[in-house]
């Protein structure tokens, strides 16, 4: 019998997110969420779509990952979908960071392991629970494939006059600082899948796509390469985000330390948990955010001036990547916000007619799961809702490396 599922998993600091897929057609056996893990109410929520049953819940303490993945294995196991599973070919991990090092999906073995490790400095949230999930998925079985998929993967492709900080060399490449770029799953997908919906090959088209969520990140994406992105060294660059400040002036951290005599590790909090949209007006959620600015009172000028900000941030990085491509075929709107919120969109390319960018009001509106275009017949450039499919990416990435019997290897940088 030949093995054609993957299992996806994404790790996160208190969350197991996980998806099996049987990727002769790219369908889902299974989805399910872990979260609060380490606390006295763990939660899993499991839902078998294999077999069409109802999604099943268990509360109560889950003690680490090693706990959750085994209870992940358990509700598998009841829908005959368990690890143990011939079928299975492999689990393929989402990695954040994976640095200059890994350009594609690699399989698994102790050098990876270490190379993932010596990145967490910079990405001290989220390695470690990558780390954790490989570490975990490797001791249940053992004898199975395990490959990681990097966030940064996809951005490698990036030129060095757009990847290079202009600070001085030698000490930028003694620490590594560089741009790197996030959510190249995410960037990966839509731009491909932004293609084909305009009937067209990758290679020939142009997007700059949108992946607006709690995080944030805009990718120019020139013939299916990306050649620049928002997010840089961390995930703390670029567009206003929920509680991320994106772009900043350098300056304000040593003016932060030297007059309000705050610490790096206060500086680095505020900067990531207590900036963006909620700090500017205590709401990173932007439904929450329309809401006020809808009702108004007394909520509503301080989210109008959070959403206001967060659109002119968003639309200058629409126009900064049209100048960086020079041609635009598409724009593409992904993930939470970017899927969701029409009037992010039609507020990001407001004013933008001259550029060929338009939204058409009624098309704006519609709600739906499917990729489509929003913007009007004559457009010269497309407007997308392209809903993201992080976990299909990894998986297909996955498949595609140890189903045909094919392996990665990862050249270390120095």
């Amino acid at each position: 019998m030949t093995a054609t599922r993957v299992l996806v998993l994404n790790s996160g600091s208190s969350s197991l997110k996980y998806q099996l897929l049987d990727m002769r057609d790219s369908s889902r056996l299974a989805v399910g969420l872990v979260e609060r893990i380490g606390e006295e109410t763990s939660r899993l929520k499991h839902t078998p779509l294999a077999t069409g049953g109802e999604s099943r819940e268990r509360t109560g303490p889950i003690a680490d990952h090693g706990a959750a993945l085994k209870a992940v294995a358990e509700e598998l196991a009841k829908d005959q979908l368990g690890l143990e599973s011939p079928q299975l070919a492999a689990i393929g991990h989402r990695v954040v960071h994976g640095g200059q090092t890994f350009t594609e999906p690699t399989v698994v073995d102790e050098t990876v392991l270490a190379e993932i490790e010596r990145l967490i400095p910079v990405a001290p949230l989220h390695n470690p629970a990558n780390l954790t999930g490989i570490r975990t998925a490797q001791a249940l079985r053992p004898d199975l494939p395990q490959v990681a998929v990097f966030d940064t993967a996809f951005h490698t492709t990036m030129p060095e006059s757009a990847a290079r900080y202009a600070i001085d060399v030698k000490t930028a490449d003694e620490y590594r600082i560089r741009r790197y770029g996030f959510h190249g799953t995410s960037h990966a997908y839509v731009s491909r899948e932004t293609a084909r919906l305009l009937g067209r090959a990758p290679e020939d088209v142009n997007v700059i796509v949108l992946h607006l969520g709690n995080g944030a990140s805009a990718s120019a994406v020139q013939g299916g390469r990306c050649v620049d992105t928002s997010m840089g060294l961390t995930p703390l660059e670029g567009l206003v985000m929920g509680t991320r400040s994106g772009d900043l002036d350098p300056a304000v951290i040593f003016h932060l330390a030297r007059v309000g005599g705050m610490s790096t590790d206060e500086i680095d909090t505020l900067l990531n948990t207590k900036s963006g949209l909620i700090g500017l007006c205590g709401d990173n959620d932007m439904r929450e955010i329309r809401r006020r600015i809808d009702e108004g009172g007394a909520d509503a000028p301080a989210a109008r001036l959070a959403f206001d900000i967060y659109i002119h941030r968003l639309k200058k990085y629409i126009g900064a990547y049209y100048a960086v491509l020079g041609r635009v075929d598409a724009i593409a709107f992904t993930a939470g916000v970017g899927e969701n919120a029409a009037p992010v969109r039609e507020a990001a390319v407001a004013g933008l007619e001259g550029l060929g960018v338009a939204v058409d009001g009624a098309l704006n509106l519609v709600r739906g799961s499917e990729a489509r275009l929003i913007s009007p017949v004559e457009s010269r450039v497309a407007v997308a809702v392209v809903p993201t499919d992080e976990e299909l990416e990894i998986a297909t990435q996955t498949y595609a490396l140890v189903g045909t019997g094919g392996e990665t290897s990862a050249e270390t940088d120095n």
